[in-house]
């Protein structure tokens, strides 16, 4: 197994899968019978899916209704021992367990399912699954193989069937398969083997499809399966059938609410499915930073462990001597090359098993020396040779071409050459191929030697030279067929030395990780490795077999492609050439049992060793099995089967030695599955479920130490009955991983140490990556490989045993060439594991479902185990290995950045994290006393700020301003006064002006061409209208609203705002006006011609009920008419103006403005703002609530400064209207909203260049404020401020203010005082209420930005939302408010004003409770920064962190939306918009996706992974959608209870929901 030569017939590891063979009823019988008659009379309950006809098709349907399948089960009277179908029974009584229970299937849009899967007929040397393509179904572990002595012939039925069934074992272990060539590739096997239709649930579970009766038990086995720890399962997962999408039950919600939809219906069936509890108790927590503790698994008091005493190592014999051994390689193949020129050395085959050429030793030794000769001296750079001896030289030969490869690999070593052999490269984007260049690149490779054939077919570039790969150095392709090399002069001799610790040649293996390494074997253990395999298998000169040039023997080489052709080859020649020994893998010895050539004329009586290379595969033991079983009628005899192991880092490990060496018979271990997870040993009876059969590999090579050591941390010894990794000493292993001399160190230069920490030897050993222990009669067992290791809550699984289970749930309907790939990953301080699967084209959907919920089932019930994602992808859109399989660690990769794009996917969180910290439980309730004297005792403030005092304000203002009227403030308690004042006093002053989309000025008003307007306006109305009568106003954003809205105030009206309803939307917008109309008791509408039209239209009749609708006036061509008299309001406490808007959670709310607050909000914003009539500012804003409509309406007129107005909906044809309009004005105050700042972001962030050619100059701006009820959006702010940084916008100049429907304006930053501030806070003490600063880039930070400054005459303080008691400034509370300007109430037709009465007139509990505040609705906190404010005092900032109408409660902490979507959209780059809400206590992820429907499935587990890592919460749905979606109000909020509604009603057209398990 020397790895610089070809083994036969495994060389190219075969790796069909037939299972795309069709077989008919008729030919089925007709071949079985053939197949049979030599054994016995008749056999019934065979799998039909045996047979085959040698024409494949694309895909099979190779399966027949079970209920043939169990006809006469129970009469075979076949010895109980050998049961093989006793897996299938494992998995099947596991899946009994779950009939009962439904799981909701995910739901998908029609057009996602027609993936474009790269055809299904794919050509078949790439195909399926994995480098190993083990033997049929990994037949492993309960596959009873005979133990040789004395029971002669198990019944043949009972192989028969465990051949088919592939016994079906459910658990085993390995990954790499390290072929004798000694390449290993990570990969998984997993390919079902030649059309087994392996129903795993036939014999005994009814189907868990609706439509099958179930068969009855006749096995009698389920009852007394036992399975290990019971544990009480959660994930139902019965395939639903999709009925219930079309009936109707009305359910109830947790709520008592009845719901009627099918989404609801779903939901319903998640939580009946998550309402039994699978966490185990908690004991004890690790404190992860903070509060939130994370549950550690605390060992179970019960779980095995070792028992035995210290393994002590185990040497293999002594090195024979041998006399006239040849010093080197080289100078044995310059020995037989001289003296037996003639004798055959590898005779190569073709795809019709042909020998096409036979290479002898002399051909071979002169052929190596022109090539040695020709790399030397023919080839040079500037007059340089390009080779010195001991560069690296790649190989690059296909797997068909052994010849030129040997020729090739001897031609480097005479040259003194280092060979690399590497697979041939077929595209430019070849799974795992830029790990490979990256290992060319670190071994400074720059020239590849490749065939002739093999060079023509590779990519090339424009220049028609060969394209360089993704990430490979620049190499020169140099071809070694006959004519490019030259015969070297009479004189020249390639140097034979003898063999030294120079590096002979580098093969490489790709880690679990997907790094790859290259794995350096120097001349002596090469050396040392021939002779240590030539003593441990008895060669002699002169056997055909594949060790080698060492011992002139004859290698017949049988390629990958033959192999598929035709399985039985090997055995042919084996017979042609009457060889003594064959080089197989288990894979062999199962195509050939399967092939139906007639095996009767062959006979394999001249073997001596059936060397299984990769013996320690746990499944091999059913091949050897059942090979034998067949073949032993050909004169093959049991003893001759030698399994072996090896790794790439090891090289050969151990070999069953042949029997005339007098070693102890071979052995056989049946381990419990439970005891392996604990890495301990404990042996089981077959009849178990979770058990794995494993055979031994013989006794360790001679001259080799080995032993065994704990897997992690210190390699301390094992105990003789646990598992650990193996670990050799000896001259023929690996000596380092070329370049990486760190991690060398630790793999082939570990020193194992006894329990008390002495070394064991004072010789290095080599980690060989295999798992085992070392058995009775010294012999070692194998049960997995590093790779393949998975640590899910401190227990050890194989995925490799996790492929086998899932293989044994009849994949062959489901499964295309039973390609799966099985790996973890971390999420939430523990490892997850991940099944991905390809699905057959042909598989439905409802049928793809169904298996993947049996497959959680069966690995849940055989591992005890969770699996956290099961995913399903279109055939053949896995990335392969270089062998065809399936590339593993690159699978993974594409999992974690989500470009799997699977077509199916299933989460099962709930199920398998169990780690998740306690529900915070709510602390018996503290008093409010109690908290305020904690405060003062831990000297923390009692959190309440207050903005400047305004009497004393306006003494300074008067006395500094001249130009205002001496009683202004005092004497005008009414803004309709003003502005008649105004009118009166400078007549012509421009208050107002609007743009239109193309910048230029659309219209304008002064004083007293508004007051005109407004009088008008008032003249009709006072004779229709009773004062206190309620007016809607449904304009366009312009002056006409404006006007209006004084006229109503003339006429002693009370105005409401409305936005007119959008005319290419009017079955959205027109409702919620008609719903403000009503709810206000509007008596009649005043609107423009063009509106009063569409409110009547047959459009609008559609959408409301146009008879409905009260009063319409239009305004546009009012009679010049001037009202008798003016209205006096009695007192300033009267309602002035109704301002309606509809809150994120979907409320509409009005609350009522007096003429007392609609002045004093004026003054505060005069003052804040330094507003006097020589001052422009401009806001972009919608003039219908809140601060929008205070600054376009009413501040203008109070202050007397002019404002350019810039309706928002000009922005979406011009999105640089509003900051060209700032520049050109000069703007220094201005204010926007969130989607405006947006629009300029999105639509302008590419053009600051262009901007700047315009002259736009945005460095007169002080202060830009965004209009907001929200938490700041600091993103958005910072990205607005970065971009238009380059056009002079001051970084400091972008702030945000804070009102709410209590009051409108709690916060401005306005234009004195400090700039706004940002603090990072700890986002889990906030979820517990508690605010705690930490510096900014810490994990689980968030900035919070202040929102600007509390405006004059407002007071503010933090309370408790329960205890209503005052909050020290450590706290997240609710903000409450008292100032002049706050609203007097809600003003709603429903009566429910009891409800809201605390928000506007509320008390503490505790402290002042005097005072009379307003609660917000927001959560927020205050803290007393280091800055000083205006009046010197210190600045008291106020940090808004989101609505408590939002918050999700979840797990007893308190979660914001916002925190959730943030993480969410930067989970992946499609994921355009999100949004989050919880339903009975599951939480619903919407997220907008922006790409193709085939990345719509990628989202499902990213989502997941990272709101399970940064929230700590369970997603429970996944709900992908297209944009625009989620609805969005106009400050540019997200509905999500619109959403919810949505969702709910099933009104979404999602592209995919997936519901969590």
């Amino acid at each position: 197994n020397d790895s610089s030569l070809c083994p036969p017939p495994t060389l190219p590891s075969l790796s069909l899968s037939l299972s795309v063979w069709d077989i008919t009823q008729k030919g089925y019988e007709k071949k079985r019978g053939k197949l049979l008659a030599p054994y016995i009379p008749q056999i019934q309950g065979v799998d039909p899916s045996l047979q085959i006809d040698n024409r494949i098709q694309a895909s099979s349907q190779a399966i027949l209704p079970g209920s043939k399948h169990n006809k006469s089960r129970a009469a075979n009277t076949r010895d109980e021992r050998f049961r093989s179908d006793l897996h299938t029974e494992a998995v099947q009584a596991a899946l009994a367990k779950y009939k009962e229970r439904k799981m909701p299937m995910p739901s998908k849009r029609r057009s996602v399912l027609v993936q474009s899967s790269v055809e299904a007929c794919t050509p078949p040397d790439t195909s399926s699954a994995s480098e190993d393509e083990g033997s049929l179904r990994r037949q492993g572990r309960l596959a009873t193989s005979t133990p040789y002595q004395g029971h002669g012939h198990p019944a043949v039925e009972h192989w028969f069937n465990r051949v088919i069934q592939g016994s079906s074992t459910s658990s085993s272990a390995s990954s790499t398969s390290s072929h004798p060539g000694g390449r290993s590739v990570t990969t998984t096997n997993t390919s079902p083997k030649v059309g087994l239709a392996f129903d795993l649930l036939t014999p005994d579970t009814p189907l868990i499809t609706d439509n099958h009766s179930a068969p009855p038990d006749v096995t009698g086995l389920s009852e007394r399966s036992s399975f290990h720890g019971e544990r009480p399962q959660v994930a139902s997962v019965r395939g639903v059938s999709r009925s219930y999408n079309h009936h109707t039950s009305v359910m109830e919600t947790a709520d008592g609410v009845p719901v009627n939809s099918r989404v609801s219906n779903k939901i319903q069936q998640l939580l009946n499915t998550l309402k039994r509890p699978k966490r185990p108790p908690l004991r004890e927590f690790f404190v992860d930073d903070f509060e939130e503790l994370l549950d550690v698994q605390q060992p179970d008091p019960n779980q095995p462990k070792p028992e035995g005493q210290q393994m002590s190592p185990l040497e293999g014999e002594p090195l024979g001597v041998v006399t006239n051994w040849p010093p080197s390689l080289p100078a044995a193949l310059q020995r037989w090359g001289t003296t037996q020129p003639k004798s055959p050395c590898l005779t190569a085959l073709d795809n019709a098993g042909k020998p096409v050429y036979t290479l002898t030793y002399g051909k071979l030794w002169t052929r190596s020396q022109k090539l040695a000769y020709t790399l030397l001296n023919k080839l040079s750079t500037r007059n340089e040779p390009l080779l010195m001896p001991g560069d690296r030289v790649a190989l690059v030969f296909p797997n068909s071409d052994p010849v030129m490869f040997m020729v090739a690999f001897y031609g480097c070593l005479l040259a003194e050459l280092v060979p690399v052999p590497i697979e041939v490269p077929l595209t430019r984007k070849d799974a795992g191929s830029q790990q490979i260049g990256f290992l060319l690149g670190s071994c400074g490779v720059t020239l590849a030697l490749t065939t002739d054939a093999c060079q023509k077919g590779l990519p090339k570039a424009q220049t028609g030279e060969v394209a360089t790969f993704k990430g490979w150095p620049r190499l020169l392709w140099f071809v070694t067929d006959g004519k490019h090399v030259v015969k070297p002069p009479k004189d020249w001799h390639p140097p034979i030395r003898e063999a030294s610790n120079d590096i002979a040649y580098i093969e490489y293996k790709t880690s679990k990780e997907g790094s790859t390494m290259g794995i350096a074997v120097s001349h002596a253990a090469m050396l040392a490795h021939c002779h240590a395999l030539t003593q441990a298998c008895g060669y002699t000169e002169g056997e055909a077999d594949s060790t080698s040039v060492m011992n002139r023997m004859h290698v017949i080489s049988i390629p990958y492609s033959l192999m598929k052709v035709n399985p039985l080859s090997w055995i042919q020649k084996v017979h042609t050439y009457k060889a003594r020994v064959a080089v197989v893998k288990s894979r062999d010895m199962h195509w050939s049992l399967l092939a139906q050539r007639d095996q009767r004329d062959i006979s394999l009586s001249s073997l001596r060793m059936l060397i299984v290379a990769d013996g320690a595969n746990p499944w091999s033991i059913s091949s050897c099995d059942a090979f034998l079983n067949v073949f032993q009628a050909r004169g093959l005899r049991p003893e001759v089967i030698c399994p072996c192991a090896s790794s790439s880092e090891a090289m050969t490990v151990a070999i069953r030695r042949p029997p005339e060496m007098g070693v102890p018979p071979p052995g056989k271990a049946v381990l419990s599955m439970g005891g392996l997870s604990h890495s301990v040993i404990r042996v089981d009876t077959e009849e178990k479920l979770s058990v794995l059969t494993v055979q031994d590999v013989g006794q360790v090579m001679p001259a080799a130490l080995v032993c065994v050591v704990r897997v992690e941390g210190t390699p301390y010894l094992c105990q003789t009955d646990e598992v650990g990794e193996i670990c050799v000493s000896s001259g023929s292993t690996g000596v380092a991983y070329y370049g990486l001399p760190g991690m060398t160190k630790n793999i082939f230069e570990t020193i194992p140490v006894t329990s008390s920490g002495v070394p064991v030897s004072d010789r290095p050993f080599t980690r060989t990556s295999l798992l085992g222990f070392v058995g009775p009669d010294s012999l070692v067992f194998i049960v997995g490989k590093m790779d393949g290791l998975m640590v899910v809550s401190g227990r050890r699984h194989n995925a490799d045993d996790v492929v086998a289970t899932a293989l044994a749930v009849e994949p062959m309907k489901f499964v295309y060439r039973g390609r799966i790939a099985v790996f973890s990953v971390s999420v939430l301080h523990d490892e997850r594991i991940v099944v991905v699967a390809e699905q057959r084209p042909d598989a439905s959907e409802e049928d793809s479902f169904q298996w993947m919920s049996r497959v959680l089932q069966a690995i849940d019930s055989i591992h005890q185990v969770g699996v956290y994602c099961l995913a399903l992808v279109p055939a053949n859109t896995l990335p392969k290995a270089p062998l065809g399989g399936i590339h593993i660690s690159e699978t993974k990769q594409r999992f974690l950045e989500g470009a799997l794009h699977p077509c199916n996917v299933l989460m099962c969180p709930h199920t398998c994290v169990t780690n998740l910290p306690k529900p915070r439980q709510k602390q018996p309730e503290v008093g409010p006393a109690s908290m305020i004297v904690g405060n003062l005792v831990a000297g923390k403030r009692i959190a309440q700020a207050c903005g400047r005092d305004v009497a004393q304000l306006e003494d300074n203002d008067q006395a500094r301003k001249v130009d205002s009227h001496p009683h202004f403030t005092h004497s005008f308690l009414y803004i309709q006064d003003v502005l008649q004042w105004r009118a009166q006093a400078t007549p012509d002053h421009p208050l107002f002006l609007v743009l239109n989309a193309k910048g230029t000025v659309a219209s304008t008003a002064s004083c007293l061409q508004l007051h005109k307007r407004a009088e008008r306006v008032a003249a009709a109305l006072m004779g229709r209208l009773n004062t206190g009568d309620h007016v809607a106003l449904v304009y366009p954003p312009g002056i006409d609203l404006i006007a209006t809205f004084y006229g109503c105030l003339y006429a002693g009206c009370v105005p409401v705002t409305v936005r007119p309803p959008h005319p290419q939307n009017l079955a959205t917008t027109l409702p919620t006006v008609k719903m403000i109309v009503e709810v206000s008791k509007s008596v009649c509408i005043l609107t423009t011609q063009a509106i009063m039209k569409l409110l009547k239209s047959k459009e609008a009749a559609a959408a409301v009920d146009i008879k409905s609708w009260p009063t319409v006036l239009d305004t546009d061509d009012l009679p010049r008419k001037k009202s008798p008299q003016m209205y006096k309001p009695p007192t300033p406490e009267m309602l002035a103006y109704l301002d309606f808007s509809v809150s994120t959670t979907g409320i509409l709310a009005g609350v009522k403005m007096s003429h007392a607050a609609t002045s004093a909000l004026c003054r505060s914003i005069k003052l804040q703002c330094e507003l006097y009539p020589s001052r422009q500012i401009a806001i972009c804003l919608d003039p219908y609530c809140g601060l929008g409509f205070a600054l376009w309406c009413l501040c203008s007129v109070y202050s007397g400064h002019q404002s350019i107005l810039v309706p928002p909906l000009e922005l979406e044809s011009n999105a640089s209207l509003w900051l060209a309009a700032v520049s050109q004005y000069k703007v220094r105050v201005t204010f926007c909203s969130y989607s405006v700042m947006e629009m300029c972001t999105k639509g302008l962030g590419s053009q600051t260049e262009a901007l700047r050619l315009r002259n736009v100059n945005l460095s007169c701006v002080r202060t830009c404020m965004v209009v907001a009820e929200e938490r700041p959006r600091i993103a958005l702010t910072q990205s607005f401020s970065k971009i238009f940084k380059d056009l002079g916008l001051s970084p400091r100049a972008v702030s945000t203010t804070f009102g709410c429907r209590v009051n409108v304006a709690i916060c401005l930053q306005g234009t004195a005082g400090p700039d706004p501030t940002t603090v990072y806070v700890d986002m889990r003490a906030l979820r517990h209420d508690r605010v705690r600063l930490v510096e900014r880039g810490s994990p689980h930070s968030l900035p919070l930005m202040e929102s600007g400054k509390i405006l004059p005459g407002v007071k503010v303080i933090i309370a408790n939302t329960e205890t209503k008691g005052p909050l020290g400034d450590s706290h997240l509370g609710e903000i409450w408010v008292s100032s002049p300007h706050n609203a007097t109430g809600y003003y709603t037709v429903y009566g429910e004003e009891a409800l809201h009465a605390d928000h506007f007139n509320t008390k503490l509990s505790f402290g002042d409770t005097q005072t009379v505040w307003a609660r917000t609705g927001y959560l927020g906190f205050l803290r007393r920064t280091e800055l000083t404010d205006a009046s010197g005092e210190r600045h008291d900032a106020l940090y808004v962190v989101g609505s408590l109408d939002e918050t999700l409660e979840l797990r007893g902490m308190r979660y914001h939306p916002i925190d959730i979507e943030t993480s969410v959209i930067r989970s992946h780059k499609s994921i355009a918009e999100c949004a989050v809400f919880t339903w009975t206590n599951l939480l619903v992820v919407v997220v907008e996706l922006e790409g193709s429907e085939q990345e719509a499935l990628d989202l499902v587990a990213l989502v997941t992974n990272v709101v399970l890592e940064e929230h700590y919460l369970i997603v429970g749905v996944v709900v992908v959608v297209d944009p625009g979606v989620i609805p969005i109000n106009s400050r540019g909020e997200k509905q999500r209870m619109h959403l919810r509604d949505g969702f709910l009603a099933d009104q979404l057209d999602p592209i995919y929901v997936a519901y969590n398990m």
